[in-house]
């Protein structure tokens, strides 16, 4: 075992090749989900790893990339605001982060790029013409939007309250 993976797991015994695959495989599935290959594989990592925080370093050993990779990937990561940066205490190395809420803070952060379109399309709707074909289609991805947007409000408030129950104040 490396010694990061005995930091990272707190000095029990991992299977760093059994993790190494976790990584790929659920990096898989993001990728076919629409993110790219390698801040998924950045985020697996990091989601995989028991501190939930590895260097820049420490992902390009466990993932056999060079630090540039890592860096894009990050960068991507932070901008969609899955991941963290923070400095080491006393040093100048970044750590980079994933949150135990990082899927309701991505959520939370995706009502705002809805609202967005919505208001642009609100636009196109007065600019096509409300009743034409076009307009009516534009009207109908509002009226979704606002409907997904009441939705997840309501949804967020029932999972804070189911987390609590599952795992304690968080």
């Amino acid at each position: 075992m490396t010694e990061m993976a005995e930091k990272a797991s707190g000095g029990a015994a991992r299977d760093d090749e059994a993790v190494s695959r976790f990584v790929e495989r659920f990096a898989a599935q993001l990728v076919e989900a629409g993110m790219t290959r390698m801040p998924a594989r950045v985020f697996a990592a990091l989601l995989a790893s028991d501190s939930g925080a590895l260097t820049s370093a420490e992902l390009g050993e466990q993932l056999q990339v060079s630090p540039a990779a890592v860096s894009g990937a990050v960068r991507y990561l932070s901008q969609q605001h899955m991941v963290s940066r923070e400095r080491e205490p006393g040093s100048r190395r970044e750590r980079y982060r994933v949150h135990s809420n990082q899927w309701y803070e991505a959520l939370t952060n995706r009502d705002a790029i809805i609202k967005r379109w919505g208001d642009a399309l609100r636009e196109g709707v007065v600019t096509l013409g409300p009743e034409t074909p076009a307009g009516r289609r534009l009207a109908e991805t509002v009226a979704f939007f606002e409907f997904i947007q009441g939705e997840l409000a309501a949804m967020m408030v029932r999972w804070t309250t189911h987390r609590e129950k599952l795992f304690g104040p968080g």
